[in-house]
């Protein structure tokens, strides 16, 4: 065990190692904490040879219920609430670099909802097992958020025409139609998402290092060349996205149980 906190936890199991996001009491969602540490679990795997592959996965049902609104709206009523909202969206904007970048095959093993962020760290990653309650969530709209950062990683995954189906709709995507689609790789049982995450990271350990490391850099940098740039301009999107009265309104009424007011002009 490689000791981050009690909310981001790292385990090596040869030759996988494992980065849980363990905060069930917030369905796994990512704090500017939960994010820094994921930073740091990733920096720690990437010195650990016998790691061959890194597979990311969350506590309980839920892979990751994005971005902590709680914070959100804890934030909005600080003083130096938009450089606060930067420096979120900057280090967000690192870690998915990183991901993208990181010379180890990474495998989402999605145990259940990703929602939102959450889904940008799904899609950074570099092969899906989910299971078949797994189900994939992207209710920015609905809270008057911008996903920002998300947008370019799952047009690159799917396509422009399928991901502004997905993101205008605001409507969950089942298991099926996700595996249909391509975002997750494989569906299975609840109980073996991890078991088949692990064999698969066995797979990846009978390639060569260097093989890996070139073939994220041929598919995320050069097939993926304008992919970086886009996420930089999402960063800022996403940034300048939760200063607006939408935003404030949005996240109030999802942490009121209650439908948002947009106004009568929609």
């Amino acid at each position: 065990m490689i000791a981050i906190s009690d909310n981001v936890q790292v385990r090596k199991d040869g030759p996988s190692g494992t980065i849980v996001i363990n905060r069930p009491d917030r369905r796994n969602a990512l704090s500017r904490e939960i994010v820094l540490m994921l930073i740091q679990a990733l920096d720690d795997l990437h010195n650990e040879r016998s790691v061959r592959a890194v597979i990311l996965t969350g506590s309980g049902d839920t892979f990751c219920s994005g971005t902590d609104l709680h914070q959100l709206k804890e934030t909005a009523a600080s003083k130096n609430s938009m450089e606060t909202w930067r420096q979120d969206a900057e280090s967000f904007l690192e870690l998915i670099e990183k991901m993208l970048r990181y010379p180890k095959p990474i495998i989402a093993s999605v145990n259940g909802w990703v929602v939102g962020t959450g889904a940008a760290l799904m899609l950074a990653s570099d092969i899906v097992i989910a299971t078949k309650d797994s189900q994939v969530f992207m209710p920015e709209a609905k809270r008057g958020l911008s996903a920002a950062i998300t947008t370019p990683l799952l047009s690159f995954r799917v396509g422009a025409g399928m991901a502004s189906g997905i993101l205008y709709s605001g409507e969950p995507v089942d298991a099926v139609e996700a595996v249909n689609l391509g975002l997750f790789h494989e569906m299975v049982e609840n109980d073996l998402v991890w078991a088949r995450s692990h064999e698969i990271a066995k797979q990846c350990a009978s390639g060569a290092r260097e093989s890996h490391q070139m073939t994220k850099q041929m598919m995320n940098q050069t097939i993926g060349e304008n992919l970086f740039t886009q996420l930089s301009i999402g960063a800022a999107n996403m940034a300048a996205a939760r200063t607006t009265d939408a935003a404030k309104e949005g996240i109030a009424a999802f942490l009121e149980k209650r439908d948002p007011d947009w106004g009568l002009g929609g």
